[in-house]
């Protein structure tokens, strides 16, 4: 397990921007599939966004608008969020699945997969 300490979080109106950011620790960053997920009040975990070392993915909901990229000498993940609409608020999750791997079967936008989580940031966006 990685410590992963998220910033970016805010409050900002409807067709706004926020940048995400996720510092992770460990010696072997390149090598740990990452992703954003969110969580809405009364709802489970949505996935969101996630990167292995070139690959993204994204959910349909912000495709077009949401940008999942990596900085492997910083150890930081980012997650550029344009667009934003108020159907976005939540609590934004950072995660990793590091070595060793144990969840090589599971798909890259099951929760499940990731052993590391950030404590979470507040993402408020008002109409």
């Amino acid at each position: 397990q990685v410590q992963l300490v998220e910033s970016g979080g805010g409050w900002v109106q409807a067709g706004g921007s926020l940048r995400l950011s996720c510092a992770a620790s460990g010696r072997t960053f390149s090598s740990y599939f990452m992703g954003w997920f969110r969580q809405a009040p009364g709802k489970e975990r949505e996935f969101v966004a996630a990167i292995d070392r070139i690959v993204t993915y994204y959910a349909d909901s912000v495709k077009g608008r949401f940008t999942i990229f990596r900085d492997n000498a910083k150890n930081t993940v980012y997650l550029q969020m344009n667009s934003l609409k108020p159907e976005d608020t939540a609590v934004y999750y950072c995660a990793a699945d590091s070595p060793p791997v144990l969840s090589g079967s599971l798909r890259y936008n099951d929760p499940l997969k990731f052993d590391s989580w950030g404590q979470g940031t507040q993402v408020t966006v008002s109409s």
